[in-house]
């Protein structure tokens, strides 16, 4: 029956599974059948601290008894202590700009490094450098500034001037130019293959950038909120870019996003805005959300998981090298280079069968997202599932 309803009443911009999950518990979810299934997606890195985290219900639920929304004409604390939350947890002097999605925080970090480029140098600068591979969103800009050819068809143009991508960070230096306000990169490129980049190669980026006065806004969107084991993978790279965007985890599966940056003073009243964005509801669930993963953090908790699942990666890799080629990813942000297309998709396909939910990204990667507070039982059912779905591919 949802199927059909689908069908019939939602715009088909997804082509869905069908299964229907009723219920979930930190990272297992059961369907209408009451199956079970190890979740290794987190809902593509969203809820960091687990389907059905009664904290954060409670916290959402105690929110809105009494407040719901109101409006960003008025002083709203959740979102003060949130924004404060921010700053202290990134270890910079930021302030915060909150938004409802990755794709918003990415639109309001655009807009920040324009108007830096009109009011910080004689001449006008709005180009912006990203990287092939990247992505940054799907609104019209975002998807300009998304670095991958396919992104940019036809159906949606014309799309805004003012993007230029190159292939490697040592390609950046080349590009820049006299009209260059900002390179917009991820530290790890989710969508591109879970690929980090050299630690070493970034901070001299950003020594460089900085010292050209070239804003350096790093796209936090899946790798913020602990998802590479630190509150940042700025905090990992040990950088201070001059503008962050956050949203997936920061909410944990209630919609929020955040351009957080160094330029405090640089947006004025009527700048920018959002009728929804950092409300009571959302701010409410966010600072929970960070609360517990700062404990589970301080606990050596989070540590302990991310190195576990490492292990069982590893091993799962060492034993198919017929199928994998590479292990790649930071902290709980995991791929697996598979040998081709058409395997991977028989893998993502036969998992499922198996009760376990992985993903795909660019570079024939398999992708895993797992929930941060993911339990060592899970881990192990999990790889348990994908080494069954693995025998029946080959």
């Amino acid at each position: 029956m949802i199927e059909q309803l689908d069908k019939d009443y939602v715009l088909q911009t997804y082509a869905r599974n069908y299964v229907n999950f009723k219920k979930g518990i930190n990272a297992t979810l059961f369907d209408e059948n009451d199956k079970d299934y190890i979740d290794f997606t987190s809902g593509i890195g969203v809820v960091s601290v687990g389907h059905g985290n009664k904290e954060v219900a409670n916290a959402i639920y105690e929110q809105v008894s009494n407040i719901t929304h109101i409006s960003n004409l008025f002083a709203i604390e959740p979102q003060a202590k949130l924004g404060e939350k921010i700053a202290k947890l990134s270890g910079m002097d930021v302030a915060t700009f909150f938004a409802n999605s990755g794709a918003e925080a990415n639109e309001g970090a655009i807009k920040l490094a324009r108007k830096y480029g009109e009011t910080n140098f004689d001449n006008k600068r709005y180009k912006v450098i990203t990287l092939e591979h990247s992505f940054h969103g799907r609104t019209i800009t975002t998807v300009k500034a998304t670095g991958q050819s396919s992104m940019h068809t036809p159906s949606f143009s014309p799309y805004p001037d003012g993007f230029l991508y190159n292939d490697k960070i040592e390609d950046i230096y080349n590009s820049i130019d006299n009209e260059t306000v900002a390179v917009m990169i991820e530290l790890v490129q989710g969508e591109g293959g879970v690929q980090p980049f050299d630690k070493k190669e970034i901070q001299e980026l950003a020594k460089f950038l900085k010292e050209q006065g070239i804003l350096l806004i790093i796209d936090e969107v899946q790798t913020g909120a602990y998802r590479t084991g630190e509150f940042l993978a700025t905090n990992l790279y040990e950088i201070e870019p001059d503008i962050i965007t956050m949203a997936k985890g920061l909410g944990g599966g209630v919609p929020i996003g955040a351009v957080v940056t160094k330029h405090k003073d640089l947006f004025t009243y009527g700048d920018h805005g959002s009728t929804f964005g950092g409300n009571y509801l959302s701010c409410a669930a966010s600072l929970k959300v960070l609360e517990i993963l700062d404990n589970y953090k301080d606990s050596g908790k989070l540590d302990e998981t991310i190195i576990y699942f490492q292990d069982k990666l590893n091993e799962i890799y060492e034993a198919n090298k017929d199928i994998f080629t590479h292990s790649v990813g930071l902290g709980l942000m995991r791929g697996l280079r598979v040998k081709d297309a058409n395997t991977l998709a028989s893998i993502i396909k036969e998992a499922f069968n198996e009760g376990l939910l992985v993903l795909r990204a660019g570079k024939n990667t398999l992708r895993m997202l797992p929930v941060l507070t993911i339990s060592k039982e899970e881990i192990n059912e999990g790889f348990k599932r994908l080494e069954n779905a693995l025998s029946k591919i080959k």
